[in-house]
């Protein structure tokens, strides 16, 4: 049984890296906006969580599966819709239970999904006590307004914690002008996006064997922070951008993992994007919005 689940595994993974260099491709061209262009990483993701995808006729896995896959259909309601599997790998003559071709397979499959899960499972809670740990560092910061506290533990402003956030900025920062700051940290805290990181976080802790998943984190994380700052100075003049990225660069020590800092993440990166920000119009707009689905659409659907 866990061989079966690191065979499906290990095929859903291959696909998902075939997705996010697709993905990687379509953000190094620049032509959409981050604050959609991040959505774009829904794709890998899904790939690499859920085994089972819709068909269809316009999907790139049509060409592909040409040349490097095959099809396993999981459900057919209608002619029309369909639920299949991708499978790269093709090592067994039936699926459901699996039958493979070599006997040898099964036992190196089974071997492998073993050692995968401890892995795994190793990986997912040295995250779980990573967050809690960082939570706790920050459990006595004082309290300055609302859900802003002032801790000496902490060397950039950054969002702490998923259902009740609390902003937490180095003590030093008690007497600086913080309109910039808490705009961007309650950004992220609109956005979800410590959720989205712990949820980043553990889908590349299970698939750890794949180096390109933990490449797909670290693009996804950045995409965060510039998809934040678009969104948070989406409203300012052209004055208060160069105010904005000043304050980028002031906060430009962070290192935390599971937090949504000020700084961090390519700052430099931000704060050219920051500067170079135009206003989008309606029609360049919808025109992103429609090209992002579309990708997706292509993209996450299976060959039909």
């Amino acid at each position: 049984m866990l061989g079966d689940v690191c065979y499906w595994v290990i095929n859903m993974s291959i696909i998902a890296s075939v997705t996010g260099l697709i993905v990687l491709a379509v953000r190094r061209l620049g032509i959409i906006p981050h604050r959609f262009s991040v959505f774009l990483w829904l794709i890998p993701f899904v790939r690499m969580c859920v085994p089972f995808g819709l068909n269809s006729p316009y999907s790139l896995m049509s060409l592909i599966s040409r040349l490097i896959t095959k099809t396993v259909t999981v459900y057919e309601a209608t002619e029309d819709i369909e639920l299949s599997a991708v499978n790269t790998i093709q090592a067994a003559d039936s699926y459901f239970p699996i039958t493979y071709k070599v006997d040898v397979l099964g036992r190196v499959f089974e071997i492998a999904g073993f050692v995968w899960v401890i892995v795994a499972l190793a990986l997912i809670i040295a995250l779980a006590i990573l967050y809690v740990t960082t939570r706790r560092e920050v459990a006595d910061a004082a309290l300055l307004e609302r859900n802003i506290r002032l801790s000496d533990k902490v060397d950039s402003p950054a969002v702490y914690g998923i259902f009740r956030p609390l902003i937490i900025l180095p003590s030093s920062y008690a007497d600086k002008d913080l309109k910039y700051i808490i705009r961007h940290e309650e950004t992220h805290i609109r956005r979800f996006d410590n959720l989205w990181r712990l949820i980043g976080f553990a889908v590349a802790a299970v698939h750890w064997f794949n180096p390109l998943s933990w490449v797909f984190l670290k693009f996804f994380l950045e995409d965060l922070e510039l998809a934040c700052d678009e969104m948070t100075v989406a409203g300012f003049e052209p004055s208060e951008r160069k105010e904005y990225a000043l304050a980028l660069l002031d906060g430009a020590r962070s290192r935390s993992l599971l937090v949504s800092a000020f700084g961090g993440a390519k700052v430099r990166t931000r704060i050219e994007n920051v500067l170079s920000y135009k206003k989008m119009t309606l029609v360049s707009a919808v025109g992103s919005a429609a090209l992002i689905i579309i990708i997706i659409y292509t993209l996450i659907t299976n060959a039909g």
